[in-house]
């Protein structure tokens, strides 16, 4: 065995040796899992050829056919299209086909048509679900739940496409503000993953990746479906991202820009401007809020060149609603600026509805600097109410079980962390204070991907937390098949190290010293340190994590259908600060998939 598998092996017993004792463990459950999962995949490739018989005995072998007339599989169940669906995140093809158009980015919009033609749909089609198209690092998606909540109040029937999911994929796909019933979401699953999957011999024996054929069936859906209007959030960038085949959205936006996504959209904030900017189209109303130095810069032009008229949002106070103060659904400072651009394309959106086509762009004022700024204009009472109840989960998040209390944030960049800080500090201190004795404060947290968790960590040390726990983005260390939240292009092991990796950095920021924490995980007895703040843990899934943050105290983790294993004595130990504790405060943060996976648990509903 080489010293390099060695190191990973030794990385990943350690991390699950303080929750379970047991050698190799860990292997096991891994087999277990992978057990399980070709089980399945055997029952699910017999059900496949079952499929492939029944269309073609529906006559469905021609390349083009309706989609009205495509046929929902029947014995094709909403786990097994979840568990069809995660194949396409290790496609091979796929993969390397998304390496080669790297080099060549049109080239992904040229796929992304080709599959959507080989899926039934035609570009041309899309015209018609009357898009609002929005890009940006941060609150986006936010931007996108406040102008979907604004236009569903007015009465629309709504569709709404985002990205990550948090508990189950069809939160992707919304009908008015709801994610698409299983029943729904497997008969249109099938639907598009039939016609692709019939055309892909004579295609070289392509398939799109995860992302592209989720888009796919959102449009598939939506239009089915019969939407007055789609809200359309970006999956990364915008210039080349899959959404960006739509040719005519009725009004595009950009929310706050940062830098994210480096090896793919850049390393400057000019660049990530440039790529952004793409999604705006000739003649399409575009706004955008203020931004960093650099970047609007690079907005004005690009919407200069492309002919899209492009206005900067007005501050949130700048509006006079008749029916006073505005009131967010979404908690946070940063929140505000979402909330005016959700304002400017939900009103310029109505007015393209009900007003002939050369009244459809607002009056206007000019800065100095030559930005169009758009008006501040007295939103109406059903724009109000739309802010008031839009709701985005896991961004801002409060739920309060008994004595402890959640605050959940995806954020995952440092602006996001910047303003996930400022709002958990507001937020637990007015929670702190109505507390009936000492407060225990807990992080929990993981980053993914090719993120500065190093720097994220440094501004969480001003919370000033008695705990930090780490752990993976995995639900639970068992053999359950939870396949909405499967990521197969992350590698236990890594995922594990890196874990390890934030341990270090956060005794590190904590002055505790580099070496001490790793101890901390695989003695039989833990030093007790002078002061509970900073210590640190590290286990191997949230499930386990969050029952030992909670000692017991929180009634959802205490369901018996949860399965508790053994933690070593001297872990149980350690936490006697949290059981002496009045309340307990967990911040859970650095990763939508983890929020997502901590929801599982804390709301039931959720999975259901």
């Amino acid at each position: 065995m080489t010293g390099a598998c060695s190191d990973v092996i030794t990385l990943e017993k350690r991390a699950f040796h303080i929750w379970c004792p047991l050698p190799g463990t860990a292997s096991r459950f891994m087999m277990l899992c992978m057990s399980r999962m070709l089980r399945r995949g055997s029952g699910i490739a017999a059900r496949l050829a079952r499929r492939d018989r029944a269309l073609s005995l529906a006559g469905l072998s021609c390349r083009h056919y309706s989609t009205e007339t495509a046929p929902h599989i029947p014995g094709m169940e909403y786990q097994d299209a979840i568990c069809t669906l995660n194949t396409l995140q290790t496609n091979a093809s796929a993969l390397e086909q998304v390496r080669r158009e790297r080099s060549n980015p049109q080239l992904q919009l040229n796929a992304m048509r080709a599959f959507l033609e080989r899926a039934g749909l035609v570009v041309d089609e899309l015209d018609h679900l009357n898009i609002i198209h929005v890009t940006g690092t941060k609150g986006k998606g936010s931007t996108c739940a406040f102008t979907e909540q604004i236009l569903r109040n007015y009465g629309f029937r709504t569709g709404f496409y985002s990205s990550p999911h948090l508990v189950q994929v069809r939160e992707r796909i919304r009908i008015n503000g709801q994610p698409i019933g299983k029943d729904l979401f497997t008969k249109y699953f099938w639907q598009v993953y039939g016609r692709l999957d019939e055309t892909k011999d004579a295609h070289g024996g392509t398939m799109p990746a995860y992302f592209r054929f989720l888009t796919i069936l959102a449009f598939h859906v939506f239009l089915q479906e019969k939407v007055d209007l789609a809200v359309i959030e970006v999956g990364i960038g915008g210039a080349y991202d899959c959404t960006n085949i739509i040719r005519r959205p009725w009004v595009c936006g950009i929310s706050s820009l940062g830098i994210d996504h480096t090896q793919i959209l850049g390393d400057t904030i000019e660049k990530i401007a440039w790529q952004k900017g793409g999604i705006f189209k000739p003649g399409v109303p575009g706004f955008t809020v203020r931004q960093p130095e650099g970047a609007m810069p690079v907005l004005k032009e690009r919407a200069k060149e492309i002919g899209c008229p492009l206005w900067v949002c007005p501050q949130l106070e700048d509006y006079q609603p008749d029916c006073g103060p505005l009131h967010l659904g979404l908690a946070g400072q940063h929140q505000r600026s979402n909330a005016s651009l959700a304002l400017q394309l939900s009103h310029t959106w109505l007015q393209r509805r009900c007003l002939p086509a050369d009244h459809s762009f607002p009056i206007t004022t000019v800065e100095n600097n030559g930005t169009l700024q758009a008006p501040a204009f007295s939103p109406s009472p059903i724009m109000v109410k739309g802010l008031a109840d839009a709701k985005w989960p896991g961004r801002t998040q409060t739920l309060k079980h008994g004595e402890v209390t959640y605050f959940l944030d995806g954020a995952h960049t440092m602006r996001s962390m910047q303003a996930c800080v400022q709002w958990f500090r507001e937020t637990a201190a007015q929670h702190e204070r109505s507390a009936s004795g000492a407060v225990a404060r807990v992080l929990l947290f993981n980053a993914t991907g090719e993120r500065d968790s190093a720097a994220m960590l440094k501004l969480l040390v001003t919370c000033h937390f008695d705990f930090a726990v780490f752990c993976p983005n995995i639900t639970e260390a068992i053999a359950s098949c939870n396949a909405d939240q499967q990521n197969f292009n992350v590698s236990v092991e890594n995922m594990l190290t890196r874990c390890l990796d934030n341990e270090r950095s956060w005794r590190l920021h904590n002055r505790l010293g580099d070496d001490e924490g790793t101890q901390l995980l695989i003695q039989d007895s833990l030093p007790r340190l002078p002061e509970h703040r900073g210590d640190t843990l590290v286990f191997p899934c949230i499930l386990s994590a969050l029952q030992w943050i909670t000692q017991g105290r929180d009634s959802v983790l205490a369901d018996p259908a949860k399965t508790t294993l053994a933690v070593k004595q001297s872990v149980t130990a350690k936490a006697a600060p949290l059981r002496e504790a009045a309340e307990i405060h967990v911040l859970i943060t650095g990763s939508l998939h983890l929020v997502g996976g901590a929801l599982k648990h804390l709301d039931p509903a959720s999975s259901k």
